[in-house]
């Protein structure tokens, strides 16, 4: 294994233990700490549910990269950055907080199962909060590893809006797509609210028709390479990740079961 690639940035909807084991959550914990093990930097990101229990897990604020105001839709949201370490790895774990979007005990659904109105605005600011916070760190990532559709604004964000930073001017995007795509259309407004930094009305076509699997084709779009982390992806999304020949890792269920999986996305990472 070379070492090609020193620093990868992981940007996750879902860590174990913070919430429920899943396909997701587990590869969000085990992967960071077997990037580390062989080698690498490493900075994780998810946002701060308010699921998570603070006090068992241990979350405390960052003074020094809190403070920043994000705006969307023209209303202020302050940016809290807390972390947690993950004893047994030696892994830190930095959370993207805000009173509005992050403090209700559900992740994405109210209770009856209908997904939350300001889905688009938490993944603005998810997205925007993650790449903010790396630069007040000043650490550049050569890889980000994006897992979870509330990641998916990050590639075209970091691909067109941050293009001229020198934080992100050499980072490549890989893109873990999963069966989570949301089945309920977003806000109608999503585009125009998502827009910043010079983006033009062309970077975000696909959120015209806001949808889960719009969204995915965007963030494919301006991904260097793609990972099936699931079984059942959605097949329009498959197949437009084919259509742009793309390297495409398929989903191999006894590698994540063996923890395999780990050396074959390290040599992605190598080769982009």
């Amino acid at each position: 294994m070379s070492d090609i690639k020193q620093k990868i940035l992981f940007v996750n909807s879902e860590i174990f233990p913070y919430l429920p084991e899943s396909d997701i959550a587990r590869v969000g914990r085990y992967l960071p700490q077997g990037i580390q093990e062989r080698k690498r930097e490493i900075r994780s990101f998810m946002p701060r549910y308010g699921c998570i229990n603070e006090r068992k897990n241990q979350l405390h604020e960052v003074i020094r990269l809190s403070g920043m105001n994000i705006i969307i839709a023209e209303v202020d949201r302050p940016l809290i950055i807390k972390v947690a370490s993950i004893s047994s790895a030696r892994i830190q774990v930095y959370f993207i907080d805000n009173e509005d979007y992050f403090r209700r005990k559900q992740t994405f659904c109210d209770p009856s199962g209908k997904a939350f109105e300001d889905n688009d605005e938490r993944a603005i600011f998810f997205a925007r909060g993650v790449l903010e916070t790396v630069k007040k760190l000043r650490w550049a990532p050569d890889v980000i590893h994006c897992q979870g559709w509330i990641s998916h604004l990050l590639p075209v964000y970091l691909k067109k809006a941050y293009k001229d930073d020198p934080i992100f001017s050499s980072s490549k995007v890989v893109l873990s797509l999963y069966d989570d795509t949301p089945a309920e259309p977003f806000h109608p407004a999503f585009a125009d609210k998502a827009r910043i930094g010079g983006l033009v009305p062309e970077d975000l076509s696909p959120l015209e028709d806001p949808t889960g699997i719009n969204l995915a084709k965007m963030a494919v779009r301006y991904a260097d390479g793609i990972i099936l982390g699931a079984e059942r992806v959605e097949p329009q999304i498959v197949d437009y990740c084919k259509s742009l020949a793309l390297p495409i890792l398929p989903f191999d269920r006894k590698a994540l079961e063996d923890g395999s999986y780990i050396d074959t996305y390290c040599s992605l990472y190598d080769e982009l």
